[in-house]
């Protein structure tokens, strides 16, 4: 079994805008920045509310819920209320696929 799931085309994944996927039941949001793709779990440390509703700005994410802020390319919790960081996955891009770790890779 490889590491990796096939997610997305990379057609279907905007500049700056978050990309809700499923790795078996776990919600993964998945973004485009500068040319690079990021994927991060959409589960707030602080509620378990979805991080992936919120405010994208460059390399930070805004839970809606409460404000909290984490960093998408580390998983670090960059406002409280969340004081844990979210987990944070690899990605591969194979042709036209966006291919995500099965398990994080890092929730620092």
């Amino acid at each position: 079994m490889s590491d990796f799931v096939a997610v997305a085309k990379t057609s279907e994944i905007e500049e700056g805008k978050v990309t809700l996927v499923r790795i078996g039941e776990a919600p993964i949001g998945v973004t485009l920045i500068d040319g690079e793709y990021f994927a991060f779990a959409d589960v707030c440390t602080h509620d378990d509310g979805p991080v992936a509703e919120g405010e994208l700005d460059e390399y930070s994410i805004e839970c809606p819920r409460h404000g909290a802020k984490f960093d998408i390319r580390t998983g670090r919790a960059l406002r409280l209320p969340a004081v844990v960081p979210i987990p944070v996955y690899a990605v591969e891009v194979d042709g036209d696929v966006i291919k995500v770790s099965r398990r994080p890779v890092s929730s620092m």
